[in-house]
């Protein structure tokens, strides 16, 4: 009976990873059926390389040019700002804060990842802009770099929480065999927790990243949705989630 049972339940998982897979082939094969018609009527390299996405116009411009730039420019700064900041964040946290505060500042964490993006966006909207547009005298606020800071701040929780873990998971042996050593507490994180890390602290990266190409509704409220090539993090930009 007990394996007729485990027969039955290896063959449910099976059949749901299976499943799942059919499921995501179904829908590429959707998205390259219907997406190839576009292609009767466009080139290629026009809808690759093309500088203006004008979809209603006619005739219609289809290209994607400016969303692929601004998808990178918004994603640099995202990341420029969201790692070093999150790898500090994670270190104090899990290497330097007393047990007390680190209990604290885990869930403070845990819980900003929790906020719905279009909550941030809304903040970003009413706070954000109108500082970037004062601090730097634009005519709006609505840019690539309020986009880029907004998303930094959505993306670090991902990555401070995810690297806190991977910090923790180097074992405490380490630590007290580079003190013992003499070394300090600033030479063993450095040296000898931080490459120990090192596979977990590139999963945070990317997890980040991925939480920043993937934003739709906060980018969209506070980039200025134009589709133009961005020559600046000042100017405003459309990324390529937020059309979609």
């Amino acid at each position: 009976m007990r394996k007729y049972y485990e027969f039955v339940v290896e063959g449910l998982i099976l059949l749901s990873a299976i499943a799942s897979i059919i499921f995501v082939l179904l829908i590429l094969i959707f998205l390259l059926k219907e997406g190839f018609m576009l292609f009767r009527t466009i080139g290629v390299f026009d809808f690759l390389f093309g500088n203006r996405w004008y979809p209603i116009s006619e005739p219609p411009r289809f290209g994607i040019l400016p969303l692929i730039l601004g998808s990178l420019w918004v994603t640099l700064g995202a990341t420029v700002i969201a790692v070093p900041l999150g790898i500090a964040c994670a270190i104090f946290i899990g290497e330097i804060a007393p047990g007390w505060l680190r209990e604290i500042l885990k869930a403070g964490v845990e819980l900003l990842a929790a906020i719905p993006s279009i909550v941030l966006g809304f903040i970003g909207l009413v706070t954000l802009v109108p500082l970037v547009k004062k601090l730097f005298g634009l005519p709006t606020g609505l840019t690539a770099l309020s986009g880029s800071i907004m998303l930094a701040f959505m993306a670090m929780p991902t990555i401070v929480s995810i690297m806190e873990d991977a910090l923790n998971a180097v074992p405490r042996g380490y630590r007290e065999g580079s003190i013992a050593m003499g070394a300090t507490q600033w030479q063993t994180i450095r040296r000898i927790v931080l490459p120990s890390a090192s596979s977990g602290i590139v999963a945070a990266v990317m997890l980040g990243i991925g939480r920043v190409i993937g934003e739709t509704m906060a980018v969209m409220m506070i980039t200025g949705n134009a589709a133009v090539i961005p020559n600046s993090f000042f100017q405003p930009v459309r990324t390529m989630t937020a059309t979609i």
